[in-house]
């Protein structure tokens, strides 16, 4: 499993029921100490895609041209290992992630110093770290895409697990087990409907051939492109398909009476301990939950913002009237090694 499978999260559950002896945290920084003085490298690692992240990343260096901001990008899985790989000597300054479960674990290995940015109080409890030591950026939902040319209104699938229907089979794309988001999903699904429902949902994939790709960016393509009917991914990526002049719609899945509701998930930052540009990351985070950052997270990639107050992408589906999956955070991140389980057992590509 660990061919494939990053070590924080398999063992996330020894991590938690070891916290007593944990590494203590220091109390959260409030403020910058003199945002005039920014200047240096600030060097950022994120495991989200460049093209996702850069434009705030750009809006941030237009504020203080004075610093050089450096990106390491990769899989959110590489990026959490060099984070602790690289323990005793930190290399970056401040990190990026694709789902909140991420950070939690990181956190847990005392990866992160925590700080309470410009804001902090404007941002809901459930995405920020009790000890601040992460902070939630935007939420994203999991749904289903489909190609309007291919797939007629009636026969829309309403529910994840009607993706194992034997008549969508071998025209499904989904993102494989390495992506961060898939495991997330999976560890999600544990807590709601339980492990023996999630391990059948899995195999009714394998069965009807599902197309699995390394990220979203080629399933949305796929079906953007009519080359497979449906896509399960994050809803942004079916908006930016859309923005590229496909002939795509969305579902947002498990909304009658009864069914577990739309899974969701959210972005995360946090400030590396032993960062060598204190000022310049405690700067970066305020810009990220800002209104100005959030801003940019919404309206160029149609994400849901966190900052209380910032309007949604016009083209976006409000929050308010879906059903939302129940998600407990210390649960969900409880599963992730019962999820990597169950994706080997399934054989999961």
């Amino acid at each position: 499993m660990l061919h494939k499978l990053w070590p924080v999260l398999a063992t996330i559950t020894l991590i938690l029921s070891a916290c007593a002896g944990s590494t203590s945290q220091p109390d959260a920084i409030s403020s910058i100490e003199n945002e005039n003085s920014l200047s240096g490298k600030l060097i950022i690692y994120s495991g989200r895609s460049e093209p996702l992240i850069q434009p705030v990343m750009t809006a941030f260096q237009t504020k203080y041209p004075q610093l050089e901001v450096l990106l390491k990008s990769g899989s959110n899985s590489q990026m959490a290992n060099t984070l602790l790989e690289e323990k005793a000597n930190p290399q970056a300054d401040v990190f990026i992630t694709t789902e909140v479960f991420t950070a939690y674990a990181l956190s847990r290995e005392g990866i992160f110093l925590p700080y309470e940015p410009v804001g902090y109080q404007n941002l809901p409890d459930a995405y920020k770290a009790e000890d601040a030591s992460w902070v939630g950026l935007t939420q994203r939902m999991r749904v289903i895409m489909y190609n309007t040319d291919l797939v007629s209104p009636d026969e829309l699938p309403a529910s994840l697990f009607a993706l194992t229907d034997p008549k969508w089979k071998g025209q499904i794309a989904a993102a494989g087990s390495t992506n961060a988001s898939m495991q997330a999903q999976i560890a999600s699904m544990i807590q709601l409907v339980g492990q023996d429902q999630t391990e059948a949902w899995l195999n009714g994939l394998i069965e009807n051939e599902v197309t699995f790709f390394g990220g979203h960016s080629d399933v949305r393509k796929a079906v953007g492109a009519g080359e497979l009917k449906l896509g399960l991914v994050n809803h942004y990526y079916y908006y930016l398909q859309l923005a590229e002049g496909s002939n795509v719609g969305i579902i947002y899945p498990d909304q009658a009476p009864g069914e577990m509701g739309i899974i969701s998930n959210a972005t995360a930052a946090a400030i590396i301990k032993g960062s060598k540009n204190l000022n310049a990351a405690r700067a970066f985070i305020d810009f990220l939950v800002s209104e100005e950052g959030q801003e940019i997270f919404a309206e160029g990639n149609y994400e849901y913002p966190l900052l209380t107050g910032v309007a949604l992408h016009p083209d976006l589906e409000p929050i308010v009237g879906l059903n939302m999956a129940n998600i407990e955070l210390a649960q969900v991140v409880n599963h992730f090694e019962a999820t990597f389980d169950l994706i080997d057992m399934a054989n999961l590509p």
